[in-house]
């Protein structure tokens, strides 16, 4: 006599969250797949039991210099969980310990219950978690290879997660050599990207930036992602990217005249 199936865990619907509500909405051209929109803003996407796919161009161009960087990043810390598509998929990639950073208590356990990502998710502030680490360690991977960061307020990162101050914290915590890649919603002019690539220039020897061209160029609206790191960088993924190294010229053209940002 055959077993009978076991019921499928019914996820989509919106829930309460700390910050507001966020929904799980099933993706009608992939089964199994699922979109988490907070506040009506996607966030994630995530394929329970698939975490090598990354559906959102930004996560692959993170993973693009996470996989070529000379230290394999087998410990990180994810600053910004949502749906923990990108710490889950390093989980896969790499291995080791990976710790996913989410400030909102209530989408942490809906991402746990619902998805049940093969990461640790810790409920803090991300500034406040990184500051934390350099007083007690213990409480990341050991030693953290990589630190990433994808947090957003509105369509801007908090200004605490953008200044030479958080850079140096960041540079402290990670293990010599080790990588800092970020998410970085911009407009016309690059003047976010520029600050940071500006204060990151100050605490690490080596800065770089990937996106589509027309976003290089500083003619377009939308995302680009910037890497820092004592050791040299290096980038894997289907979008051009300019590095300190290798294009130093157009490196220093991008940050003359911005000032990095200061607590």
């Amino acid at each position: 006599m055959r077993k009978p199936r076991a019921s499928k865990k019914r996820i989509a619907g919106t829930y309460p969250i700390y910050t507001g509500e966020a929904s799980i909405v099933a993706d009608p051209a992939r089964d199994g797949g699922y979109v988490l929109e907070v506040n009506r803003v996607p966030s994630s996407y995530v394929v329970p039991g698939a975490p090598e796919v990354l559906e959102y161009d930004y996560m692959r161009w993170i993973a693009g210099f996470a996989e070529s960087h000379a230290l394999r990043p087998e410990g990180a810390v994810h600053l910004g969980a949502a749906g923990c598509a990108l710490p889950s998929y390093f989980a896969h990639r790499f291995g080791g310990e990976q710790v996913a950073v989410e400030i909102d208590a209530e989408l942490a356990e809906l991402v746990r219950w619902a998805f049940d990502p093969p990461v640790a998710i810790q409920v803090a502030e991300a500034r406040a978690f990184i500051d934390s680490l350099i007083d007690a360690p213990s409480n990341a991977p050991t030693p953290v290879h990589a630190i990433t960061r994808d947090v957003f307020a509105g369509p801007d990162t908090p200004r605490a997660l953008t200044t030479v101050e958080f850079f140096r914290a960041v540079r402290s915590v990670l293990t010599p050599g080790g990588l800092y890649v970020a998410n970085v919603g911009d407009r016309a002019g690059l003047e976010e990207t520029r600050a940071e690539l500006a204060g990151l220039r100050e605490v690490f020897a080596h800065v770089a930036v990937a996106g589509p061209e027309e976003m290089l160029a500083g003619r377009a609206y939308g995302n680009v992602v910037i890497a820092a790191s004592d050791a040299p960088l290096a980038f894997n993924g289907e979008v051009p990217w300019r590095g300190s190294d290798r294009d130093g010229a157009w490196m220093a053209d991008r940050i003359a005249g911005a000032a990095p940002r200061h607590d």
